[in-house]
């Protein structure tokens, strides 16, 4: 399982690596700003039956 995942970061071009919380459920979502532009993002993390986790972000 992965410990962590990224996504880039639409208004800046940042790649942001962020921490997955395999406790917190299969589907998740939640709102997090990037660290270099602070612009706010929602989160889409969805964990698959083998543990993979894929992040979609969209600007909130």
């Amino acid at each position: 399982m992965l410990d962590d995942a990224s996504y880039t970061c639409d208004a800046c071009g940042e790649q942001v690596v962020v921490p997955i919380d395999a406790t917190a459920g299969r589907d998740q979502e939640y709102v997090e700003d990037c660290p270099v532009c602070c612009r706010p993002h929602v989160l889409n993390v969805r964990i698959g039956d083998d543990g993979a986790a894929f992040v979609n972000a969209r600007p909130e």
